[in-house]
């Protein structure tokens, strides 16, 4: 497997790459909610960002998860 020095510096830098989610938009709306609504746990604040609605309707998401000062 070959590991770009860009792939390195982001594993030293702790940076998670997001998940991606796809729900209907009803759905979204409420899963958004949910992540904006939480607290940080774990030592994670989780961030919602790049909506775009797919030509199926449904809603494409992506959850960011970034490490916490505390």
């Amino acid at each position: 497997m070959l590991i770009r020095p860009r792939d390195l510096a982001e594993r030293i830098a702790g940076v998670h790459h997001p998940e991606t989610i796809r729900l209907p938009i009803d759905a979204a709306r409420c899963k958004a909610r949910e992540i904006i609504n939480q607290s940080a746990k774990s030592g994670y604040l989780s961030i919602v960002e790049n909506w775009r609605q797919l030509p199926d309707g449904q809603i494409e998401f992506a959850i960011r998860h970034f490490p916490t000062a505390d």
